[in-house]
Order: C-alpha cells, then structure tokens, then sequence
C-alpha cells in the first residue's frame, strides 16, 4: 500500500523513489512548469506535484489532467521554494488513472456554498470541510471504542428492527412487507400484521437501550454504538431522521456513577480530538467557529457542575421575562434555558437532574419524593443538552405503574420486565448523539453537514 500524503509531508527530502496517489484539487500551468496539488483525504493539506516539462517524457498525459482527475505521480521529495509546505514531489513519471471533465465536474476551484454541497452529498468528502469533518468524526468513533473498551466494557450489537417504543413517544418508521395496494385487513377493519414479515408490527429503532440492558444485567459494563431513527417532522438544523447513538448501560450503578461516566466520557472525546486533529481544528476554528479548540480545551479542564432540576427552574425564572419560553417547575427545559446555565449562570458544562416525572421516560428510577426521576442532562456552552440519561427503575410494581400510567401495556415489554423479576439490580445508562457531538466539536452549523447522507423529511435522494 502506498503511503498517504498526511506521512509523506511530514518526510524530509530524500532520493527515495516514491509514489502519490489521489485527486489533482488543482492544476497550475506555465511553459517551463506544470504545478499540481494532489489530496488523498488523509490532511487538509495537499502535496505538490512539480512537473518540469523541459525533462519529463509524458506532456500528453500530463496535458489531460484536470481539476478532479485521478492521478498515481511518483518521484522524489524535494524541498519545497513555495510556502506553506516544507517538501514537495518532483515528478519523474505520471499514471492518468481516471479523467475528469472540466465542464460538467461540479466542484470548481471556488468557495461552494453549503447547501449546494448537500446536493452533491456524493462529492462533497473532496472539499477541505467535509473531508475534515470526515476525519474528526472518525477519530470521534474511534475514541469512542478505545475508551469504553479501555474500562472493560463490552461491545453489543442491539437489533435495528424493533417491536418496541424504547422512548414511548411513537415516532417510529415502520417495517413492513404488506403490499400497501391490498393490506390485509382483520375482522374489525384492522391492518392484519400477523400477515407481515415477523407476524407483528416492527419498526426502526429509537435506541438500543432496552435490549442493551438485558445485557448489562448478566455482563454488567456495556455499550452500544448505531443507528437509531425517528419520523420525526422536523426540518431544522439540530435534528435527523436517521443518526447514530453511544449508550452505555452499567449494572450495579446509580446515577452518581452514571454522572461521573458521562463527564469522563466527554472530556476524552475532546481531548482525543484535539490531540488528533490539529490542522482540521484549526481550519474549523478559521473558518466555521472561532477559538473552538479554546472552549473544548476549557471543558477539559473545568468540572461540571450538578444541578438539580429545581434549582435549575429556579435560576431561569429570575430572567423569565428574557425568554422566549418561560419557565416554571413541570416545563421541560428548552435549548436557551441550557445555554443559559452553561454560558451565562455557570460558564461552565452543567449536568441537570431530577426530572419531573411527567416529562420523562417510563424507564427513569422514580425517587423518594414521587415527583421526581433520576433522569440527567449533560449540559455543555453553545449547545445545551450533548447527553440524556438516567438510574433506571428497578422495581417491578413501580415500573408497572409508570407504563400504565403513559399510557403504555406492561404486556409488550414482558421481556424487559423479567430483568426486574429475576435478580434485578440498580443500573444506569445514557445516550449521546452522535451527529450531535460531531457538530458541537467542528462548529457545523448544521447537522446534515457531519453525516455522510443525511436523511430528513423529504430527503433521501442519495
């Protein structure tokens, strides 16, 4: 395998024979020397390719090269007169591998807006942004695994087609295989599933937290890391249709642990990320939000502060009146009542808990006052809410009453109660957008610009 151009520019120059492979971003003529700069994806930087036409034996190649164009160039590394880069290849032999047409190739050498990019989602990962979120979201992913894995915790595959509502709230994309032009229909009018494909109604999971707890109580430290989805109708920035989700679930837990996890969690990322990708945080810090490697540096090092739901409410009604959603006790918290506990009240990451119980999920461990859950919320400055979570209820009869009383039939979750019935034990997990943390550590403003291929309402073109 060849080495990538992120290595080679790191070299010093050498007689060493080697090869480039990549995509030509641009090409600069003059009668003496042909200039190219080719990008592997491995750096945000190129590397140049220099051509003297007065010795090199392929122009005619060499002349079909455009922007865009495949290329294999091999030569020697040389040091470099221009800046900005302290090598450069001379070339000694070119490989045209794919073409590229000037006229209908949409990636010109200009500044492309972000929408527009969304419409060529397929070659959107050549620019300096997506291929830098790319790259951090890769190292995202992969700290992710190192750490839980570092802690012992095993790694579980929880199942994509799902007959229950982890979340309770029904906005799930159905799985079927019924022909829509003649549905089976039962005595009562009734769409007849047990004609379907598992012979009940399926969906597309919310989260893999109810399965991943099954585990949890018989290898207690686990963690999940997929796909999740929601028919949510929601066309703004911060919301998906299809995302990715971390949960952890640990047995024999409470929600002190739980907090402390989570707080560990989110700092590791950060620093990961720091320490990884240098050059693509600078360019984001340029480009997209200023000083961003400043504020991931400050969480680092700054300790979160635990704060009660109550005592939250409290704090925002002393400035009611400059929100736009006003609060009181039973409300459930908005994005600007978040940021304002972390960036105004606090300045500093905030983990919220307590919940009032209507508010929350069935599945969040009810405490003494009766009111209140053991839910949390991982608070952080200029987003809010990176993480949700709770201590989850471990009492058969209690978490009976709860689903009855939202509403939901004890009976279609016989297997998630049978953990409460056969040696239940205190347990804790929570959940972390994926998309979500990408955005918060590259300034993206939108969360269709850290996945690969967004899907939303009335979007599923790629």
């Amino acid at each position: 395998m060849k080495e990538r151009i992120v290595d080679v520019l790191r070299k010093d120059p050498s007689d060493e024979l080697i090869a480039i492979e990549g995509w030509v971003r641009t090409k600069r003529d003059s009668k003496n020397v042909c200039f190219l700069e080719v990008n592997d994806g491995s750096s945000l930087k190129g590397i140049q390719i220099v051509f003297d036409k007065n010795t090199f034996s392929d122009l005619a190649a060499l002349n079909n090269v455009t922007t865009g164009s495949a290329v294999i160039c091999e030569g020697t590394l040389v040091a470099s007169g221009g800046g900005g880069q302290s090598v450069e290849l001379a070339a000694s032999a070119l490989t045209l591998v794919g073409e590229c047409p000037t006229d209908t190739y949409p990636l010109q050498k200009k500044r492309h807006t972000l929408e527009y990019l969304r419409e060529i989602a397929h070659l959107r990962a050549r620019t300096n942004t997506f291929g830098a979120v790319a790259r951090v979201r890769n190292t995202l992913a992969w700290a992710t695994h190192k750490f839980f894995q570092d802690k012992n915790f095993l790694y579980v595959n929880t199942p994509i087609i799902s007959s229950s509502d982890a979340e309770g709230a029904g906005e799930m994309f159905r799985v079927t295989t019924l022909d829509l032009l003649n549905v089976p229909k039962t005595e009562d009018g009734q769409v007849d599933y047990t004609k379907d494909f598992f012979g009940k109604q399926t969906f597309l999971t919310v989260s893999g937290q109810l399965e991943g707890e099954t585990y949890a109580l018989a290898l207690k430290n686990i963690y999940t890391f997929g796909p999740t989805f929601r028919a949510e109708n929601s066309n703004t920035k911060r919301h998906l249709s299809e995302f990715w989700m971390i949960e952890p679930e640990m047995a024999f837990c409470d929600i002190h642990g739980n907090m402390a996890l989570a707080e560990e969690y989110v700092k590791y990322l950060f620093s990961e990320v720091l320490r990884k990708n240098e050059e693509d945080m600078e360019f984001f810090s340029r480009h997209y939000e200023a000083e961003m490697g400043t504020t991931l540096q400050k969480i680092i090092e700054t300790p979160f502060i635990r704060l009660t739901y109550t005592d939250a409410v409290k704090e925002l009604a002393k400035k009611n009146d400059t929100f736009e959603f006003p609060v009181s006790w039973g409300t459930d918290l908005q994005s600007e009542h978040e940021k304002y506990l972390t960036e105004v009240v606090f300045k500093s990451p905030v983990i919220v808990t307590d919940y009032p119980k209507e508010i929350k999920a069935f599945y969040m461990k009810l405490n003494d006052d009766e009111k209140t859950v053991r839910g949390m919320d991982v608070l952080v400055p200029r987003l809010g809410e990176i993480i949700g979570g709770s201590e989850r209820e471990a009492n058969l009869e209690i978490l009976e009453s709860r689903m009855r009383a939202l509403k939901l039939n004890p009976e279609d979750y016989w297997w998630y109660l049978d953990l409460r019935r056969f040696g239940s034990v205190p347990h804790s997990g929570f959940g972390l957008g994926f998309e979500r943390a990408v955005q918060y550590v590259t300034g993206m403003g939108n969360i269709r610009d850290v996945i690969p291929y967004p899907r939303s309402p009335k979007s599923a073109e790629f």
